[in-house]
């Protein structure tokens, strides 16, 4: 088997959102039950309607992503609420990594990559996601980086008429 490009994880910009588009509504349509957003709905957005994840002035979001050579291969988003009381918390979402990349180090080069840049921001005291119930190969992921599960939201989405939980999990930053 020849040998992987090497990855490289640098922080998206916006001639980057086609191939972000991309890898999103890849993941949606195989990973249907992994995120809250539903693929059909995505499908019809846009590229440049992602360029929010991106920050801007006066938005500290930002999205990393994983390539292997010119081909993003994953992304992952920590989200900041611009509220004075709770911008001490990142959101990590929209955790993704191509299919044909599983179990490559892909998801935890990224995990690595955002939560050390969000530790560089003396703003940042913590980070939480959600994660589905039964997906347990993301629950370990973000476990073995530290997160911890605080709580669980019962029935938080439905997928083919059938309710699955959220897990909550956070991570102290300091």
């Amino acid at each position: 088997m020849p040998a992987l490009p090497e990855l490289t994880i640098r922080a998206l910009i916006e001639a980057d959102l086609p191939a972000y588009k991309a890898l999103r509504d890849h993941a949606l349509a195989h990973h249907e039950e992994a995120f809250t957003s539903d693929a059909a709905t995505e499908a019809g957005r846009t590229a440049d309607s992602y360029a929010g994840r991106l920050g801007r002035e006066g938005n500290d979001s930002f999205t990393l992503g994983a390539w292997r050579g010119d081909r993003l291969v994953g992304a992952i988003t920590c989200e900041r609420d611009p509220r004075t009381k709770v911008r001490h918390v990142g959101h990590v979402v929209g955790t993704m990594v191509h299919a044909d990349e599983h179990r490559r180090g892909v998801g935890s080069a990224l995990l690595d990559a955002l939560i050390a840049r969000a530790g560089a921001d003396d703003e940042l005291h913590q980070l939480t996601l959600t994660v589905t119930a039964g997906n347990d190969a993301a629950e370990r992921l973000y476990a073995r980086a530290g997160f911890v599960r605080y709580g669980t939201l019962p029935r938080a989405i439905r997928v083919g008429g059938r309710f699955i939980d959220k897990h909550h999990m956070v991570l102290s930053l300091r």
